[in-house]
């Protein structure tokens, strides 16, 4: 139940941080939205806060839809698909859209690794440095029973020549549908990438890891509370981010990146 936050709304919150003088900020996170107006103001939003602060990053989780048995569906309105690719993700340094979202953005059907590649080089040339496929249907080496996600970070060094740095990361599939993983995914990643923003690897390590951990303890909890055979609901596959939170603050890194 609730309202959707619109532009004007929007706005109007942040003309109250400007009249406050609050309008400093390093980060900008964005995810789940329904409204192109909303995204439309973001951006102006967001370019704004840069000309406050040339530093400020701005992580955009494009959230627009999904793969369900190798079908992939919209659950946005379809008209937010060209605000996203024409004037939000060239504003964005960092995005991490599933593997459905990067085909969107870019028209192009992944098939291979080769191919997942070469759309995140089209996703780089849209803007952002930092590019992270999230989930993808590709085959992992270690099994079935894996996911890939793959990710990509291109710097500019002081003589103008750029550098591509690519990992390739598979962890556990987990058996159950839950609610908030991409949100979880994407601050996470932001606060890892603060931590260490010159080292895609880790980062990528920590978030994913990280990611792991509460998966594992959530299903574990969620198990025990259905019952013995029973199949747990969704309030029981409520995340447990509170109990994780020594996981997330400082995860034991069981998923490692391969760099390609």
């Amino acid at each position: 139940q609730g309202q959707v936050l619109n532009s004007d709304e929007l706005h109007e919150l942040y003309e109250g941080l400007k009249l406050n003088n609050v309008n400093q900020y390093d980060y900008v996170l964005t995810g789940y939205t329904r409204d192109t107006s909303f995204l439309a103001m973001v951006v102006d939003i967001v370019q704004e806060l840069k000309q406050q602060n040339s530093n400020l990053v701005y992580v955009c989780d494009p959230v627009m839809g999904d793969k369900w048995n190798g079908e992939g569906s919209m659950y946005v309105p379809k008209d937010l698909l060209p605000v996203y690719r024409d004037k939000v993700v060239p504003v964005a340094d960092i995005i991490t859209p599933n593997q459905f979202e990067a085909e969107l953005l870019t028209g192009r059907k992944i098939r291979t690794e080769k191919e997942a590649l070469e759309v995140m080089d089209m996703l780089h040339a849209m803007g952002p440095e930092t590019v992270v496929i999230t989930s993808s249907d590709l085959q992992a080496s270690l099994g079935n029973n894996y996911l890939i996600a793959l990710g990509s970070h291109r710097k500019t060094k002081a003589d103008g020549t750029k550098m591509t740095q690519r990992i390739r990361m598979e962890s556990p599939k987990v058996d159950a549908v839950f609610v908030g993983t991409g949100d979880l995914f994407a601050a996470m990643l932001l606060a890892w990438t603060h931590k260490h923003p010159n080292n895609l690897k880790v980062a990528c390590e920590k978030t994913v890891s990280a990611m792991q951990h509460v998966l594992q303890r959530t299903i574990k909890s969620a198990k025990a509370q259905a019952g013995e055979g029973n199949k747990p609901n969704s309030a029981q596959l409520e995340l447990r981010m509170v109990q994780s939170k020594k996981d997330i603050e400082n995860p034991d890194i069981i998923v490692k990146a391969t760099v390609l």
